[in-house]
């Protein structure tokens, strides 16, 4: 490791200690369904077709794995990941156009704004910055129709933001919703990263690429605010399970430590060998422990014990069970974002 690189925890950790910031979050639609527990009428529905047989079930736009069945031993498990909530519309025109207006869940800075459809599976998006408990979290709004603000411009909670469209990959009138999400950010060396990794892959959204933005169960933080006005995203991420444990090397590009100083758990004594990143099964990063295992590359160190292969429950980000199981090269790849270019 080099001198000076593990300087900045010790100021972190102190920033963590100072105490934290309560949210106060809105819906960005006038659809709070979900507040009465009425997923149907507040979930914009999937349209599924498994095994020849076709369905639209509304649990297809909850948070998590929620997409993509597949049959186990230990029967039907859902492979894919979707990193956020789809809010149906509630107002549309004569001609079936959604008119539902979208607004910021809180006060914030708009950091990017996609105004061309096709240069993302969201569509027309926008990303707004919000300071948390000392930390930055984005909230993105997808699929919109029209954006109404500009990067660069402040916004208070309820302002408009742009209106409810179906405008992205794989979207018709009939599903209209917006698509939202609450995001940490994994690395200001994203750019290059991309560069590195993609490079027939143009990336036109800078630091707010999804790739680079991690999305938390905004559903279930709404939900749980109401019981407890005073949480916060550090207390509501410390009830998520772990479901793997990743050594990453020691490195001055470590920038989720410097983003979250929260996650660091533990302070090391010296130097550390390496950084133990602790994710739940939607790879959101939880807790952050110094390592006494040096590591040049991203190595598996804990996986939760299960019947079902890793790479069904990971989005193959680690494949086997048990003592077998191994970050695959997906999975390095997407680690390697944390500490890149080291």
């Amino acid at each position: 490791m080099r001198p000076g690189a593990i300087v900045f925890l010790s100021g972190l950790l102190a920033i963590a200690a100072s105490g934290a910031e309560s949210l106060n979050l809105v819906l960005p639609t006038d659809n709070d369904a979900l507040f009465r527990g009425d997923g149907p009428e507040f979930y914009q529905y999937i349209e599924r077709d498994y095994h020849g047989e076709k369905s639209t079930p509304w649990e297809g736009g909850r948070y998590g794995f929620v997409r993509n069945p597949v049959e186990a031993s230990a029967g039907i498990i859902y492979t894919r990941l979707h990193e956020g909530i789809d809010i149906r519309s509630l107002q549309r025109d004569a001609n079936g156009e959604p008119l539902d207006v979208v607004r910021a869940i809180t006060a914030g800075l708009v950091v990017h704004t996609n105004q061309v459809a096709g240069y993302s599976n969201y569509g027309r998006y926008v990303v707004v910055e919000h300071r948390f408990d000392g930390s930055k979290y984005y909230s993105l709004y997808g699929h919109l129709s029209m954006i109404a603000v500009r990067k660069g411009q402040p916004v208070e909670q309820r302002d408009q933001l742009g209106v409810m469209g179906h405008t992205g990959e794989g979207l018709n009138q009939a599903r209209a919703h917006v698509h939202l999400e609450l995001n940490l950010m994994l690395s200001r060396h994203f750019e290059s990263w991309h560069d590195t990794f993609f490079k027939n892959d143009p990336n036109r959204h800078g630091l707010y690429n999804g790739l680079n933005l991690v999305g938390i169960d905004i559903a279930r933080l709404y939900l749980a605010l109401q019981k407890r006005p005073a949480l916060t995203i550090p207390e509501f991420l410390a009830e998520e399970e772990t479901l793997y444990r990743v050594l990453v090397p020691a490195s001055k590009n470590f920038d989720l430590a410097k983003f979250y100083p929260w996650m660091v758990r533990q302070k090391p004594e010296g130097e550390s060998a390496s950084w133990e990143v602790s994710f739940n099964r939607a790879g959101v990063p939880l807790k952050i422990q110094p390592g006494a295992k040096p590591v040049t590359e991203p190595e598996l160190s804990y996986l939760k014990p299960s019947g079902v292969d890793a790479g069904v429950l990971t989005s193959d980000r680690i494949s086997g069970r048990g003592a077998n199981a191994r970050l695959t090269d997906k999975g390095k790849q997407f680690i390697r974002l944390l500490v890149f270019p080291d």
